[in-house]
């Protein structure tokens, strides 16, 4: 168990410094003693042969291999690497669709030791009382969550309706508690540049807590980025190149260098080998992990195997991954094995696959072989039922009403780095016919806020489809999103989601050809991970059979994020279509009525 609440100074009790003094100096034995393993330094980069004694959470000492015997319990490392548990500097246990407690089992057996957790899909759905829930969650794991105020609830206000607003009362409530590290990522962008008065106040509110302010820095540069820092942002994990890692290493922004956008890595890494020494300023993330990822390869160990794969140094990936982690959260008692450090500690196999033999972490032996040695105790997730609040609908809700016989409609154009489109389409019985080869989606408020809807939309460029996919995964008011070819088939799967209180489905031919139930705020389920996992799997599996696309997938993430109306572009919300150049949304997507 971890006492966030109380860390760091928790080490700093005069018992434990005078016990781990003596331990030190031989006087005394140690707790735990790590003995024949190879030191993985994250400051000088050696690889180099020490043994670890250990009083209480508190690493005593570092010492010459072979030289101590004497301790309550000694762990056999060798063959294994000795590493500083991993820290995850920005990530959302929601996306993984699992409790805490899930999560926590699926990383800490693979060397995860801290994360960085915003709630904000959690406080999207349930506000305040999300959080709190949150908060509950972390404290009697053994993992490490940092959690962070969520900053944008909703993300782009009068543009969406989540289920509450936060403002400069909450964020002020929230940063109070010494549970809370921070202020979470920034998403409304134009909002921090623009001076708007709620974001201004949002980011003051973390400035004068002293503590951590991020950010959420997509496609910014130039004098916008600029505006952006000077306003009090210091981090960034939204990269698109490697130019754009460049660039904001360059501007002084703390970098979580995420494995979401596996596509990207082989660029970023390109671009780091070619610098003389890895950014202090360097850290890790996992951002988002979805179920069946989870369970097959974990947290952030993968994204330090997969960039280590990719060609950068593992010792280099380490130092991201831990050292450089701690000093941007400003923990000087984590991210190295070293005297008067916490007793964070993994012991890796080898430093490609980085799969652990054995975890420590605040100085307890948690981890083994890929399990716990102890199971997991969860909260009671009574608050986050019942939170999809509207009811089934039909075909004909999903229908565009206009008058006249031909109109010129307005479209979303490409799943990534959107923009508005038009197209000139015909109108029967009062109804606009979908124009050629568009898609339709359409927006279900669910959070009781006022009318449901939905709002629908015509996108273009997302493939040919022959079905539909509903979910309550759509970051980040977490709405009933549904997208498809044909509006039977989306009326379908939209039932199938309302009435199992939130999830996903695919829907081909009248039929639910894959389904995964998330009763919990729409967004997790305490179901185990496995079956999460095998569950999500058929559904990412049944995307493939109803949208033809290259590849698919790419699609299907999409789908996630395609109401996210504060990122650049055009976005369909639960008020309609939106950017962040209109004052209001856009009710019906037809601009004129033609003849």
């Amino acid at each position: 168990m971890t006492d966030v609440a109380n860390e760091p100074a928790d080490l700093a009790a005069r018992p434990l410094r005078d016990r781990a003094v003596k331990a030190a100096k031989g006087i005394e034995p140690f707790d735990l003693l790590i003995r024949g393993g190879t030191l993985v330094d994250a400051v000088t980069g050696e690889l180099r042969q020490a043994d670890i004694g250990v009083c209480g959470a508190l690493i005593a000492s570092v010492h010459e291999a072979g030289t101590r015997n004497d301790a309550a319990e000694i762990v056999d490392a060798a063959g294994l690497f000795v590493s500083p548990g991993l820290i995850d500097t920005h990530m959302h246990v929601e996306s993984s669709m699992v409790t805490p407690a899930s999560y926590a089992e699926a990383v800490l057996p693979r060397g995860v030791t801290t994360i960085v957790w915003d709630p904000h899909e959690l406080a999207n759905v349930h506000g305040m009382a999300g959080v709190d829930w949150a908060i509950g969650a972390s404290l009697p794991l053994p993992l490490r969550i940092l959690l962070l105020a969520p900053s944008c609830v909703p993300s782009a206000p009068g543009l969406e309706r989540s289920g509450a607003d936060f403002g400069r009362a909450e964020l002020n409530g929230l940063l109070e508690r010494k549970a809370i590290a921070g202020v979470a990522e920034v998403m409304n962008m134009q909002g921090v540049i623009d001076r708007a008065p709620r974001m201004t106040d949002v980011v003051q509110a973390g400035l004068e807590s002293g503590k951590l302010v991020c950010g959420h820095a997509r496609g910014l540069e130039g004098t916008d980025l600029n505006a952006f820092m000077a306003a009090g942002i210091t981090s960034d994990h939204e990269l698109t190149s490697g130019a754009d890692l460049m660039r904001k290493l360059r501007a002084g922004l703390t970098i979580e260098l995420r494995g979401s956008h596996d596509h990207l890595l082989p660029e970023f890494v390109e671009t780091l080998n070619a610098l003389n020494a890895l950014p202090s300023t360097l850290t890790l993330c996992t951002d988002d992990v979805f179920p069946d990822d989870l369970h097959a390869t974990g947290g952030l160990n993968d994204v330090v195997a997969r960039l280590v794969r990719y060609g950068l140094a593992p010792v280099r990936a380490i130092q991201a991954g831990t050292l450089n982690a701690a000093h941007r959260l400003g923990r000087a008692d984590l991210g190295l094995v070293a005297p008067g450090r916490r007793a964070d500690i993994a012991l890796f196999e080898d430093l490609e696959s980085f799969m652990a033999a054995k975890v420590i972490a605040n100085g307890v032996a948690i981890a083994e072989n890929g399990t716990l040695t102890a199971p997991l105790a969860g909260t009671d997730p009574a608050l986050l039922r019942n939170s999809v609040h509207c009811t089934q609908v039909t075909a004909e809700d999903f229908k565009v009403r206009s008058g006249g016989r031909s109109v010129e409609v307005a479209t979303i154009d490409r799943p990534r780095f959107t923009r508005w489109g038009t197209a000139i389409t015909e109108v029967e019985n009062g109804c606009v016919v979908p124009p050629q080869g568009a898609t339709l989606m359409s927006v279900i408020h669910r959070h009781g806020r006022g009318d449901t809807g939905p709002a629908t939309g015509y996108l273009t460029s997302w493939g040919t489809w022959r079905g539909a996919f509903c979910t309550t995964v759509s970051h980040d008011s977490h709405n009933v999103t549904v997208f498809g070819g044909n509006e039977e088939d989306m009326a379908l799967a939209a039932n199938w989601v309302i009435s199992r209180q939130g999830g996903m489905a695919v829907a081909k031919d009248g039929k639910i050809l894959a389904g995964l139930a998330l009763p919990l705020s729409g967004l997790i389920t305490d179901a185990p991970l496995s079956e999460t996992a095998c569950d999500f799997a058929a559904v990412r599996q049944a995307m493939e059979e109803i949208v033809t696309w290259q590849p698919p997938y790419l699609v299907f993430k999409a789908c996630f994020g395609a109401t996210l109306a504060c990122n650049a572009g055009p976005h369909l919300t639960d008020l309609g279509l939106a950017d962040a150049t209109l004052d209001t949304p856009m009710e019906s997507p037809v601009l004129k009525i033609l003849g």
